[in-house]
């Protein structure tokens, strides 16, 4: 890993523990350019605490960003601990953000594919403290987790 995507990572993860601290879900971003380093923008899942159907991770650091050239985006990268959701996808995909450094992949595999496809560079790096910090708010917190990736929760009663 280079030092550039080292510091995007960290921030990321400093954002996601910040949202697990906060008792939301535990997913963390960064938006950083590729020539220096310099972060734009960071934010984390704020879905409970806003009670906001909309701010994961990378529309939450999108948002902290700020309103940004068009030029600008596409000479940045995309940290996020957890591989996106369609929606992130495709706020990465309108923005033309090409690169994406995912933390991990294991506990939900969100668009990568179709990134892939519209040309987005797209880098796993199964970071183990990504995974964990999931993986224990997933078991924690089921209900959350599921509302949060849009599905039903299994053996959950009907009306």
């Amino acid at each position: 890993m280079d030092c550039i995507d080292a510091i995007g990572l960290r921030t990321a993860l400093e954002a996601a523990r910040k949202s697990y601290d906060e008792g939301g879900v535990p997913i963390g971003a960064a938006l950083v350019r590729n020539d220096s380093g310099e972060v734009l923008g960071k934010g984390h899942n704020q879905r409970v605490q806003c009670a906001s159907p909309i701010l994961h991770g990378e529309t939450a650091t999108l948002l902290d960003a700020g309103r940004l050239k068009a030029e600008v985006y596409r000479e940045t990268t995309m940290y996020t601990t957890l591989s996106p959701c369609s929606m992130c996808t495709g706020a990465i995909l309108l923005y033309k953000i090409p690169r994406l450094v995912i933390g991990e992949n294991v506990n939900f595999r969100g668009d990568e594919d179709l990134l892939r496809e519209r040309g987005v560079e797209v880098v796993v790096l199964d970071d183990l403290e990504c995974k964990s910090l999931m993986a224990k708010f997933i078991k924690e917190k089921p209900e959350e987790w599921y509302e949060d990736i849009g599905e039903i929760p299994p053996n959950h009663p009907t009306e």
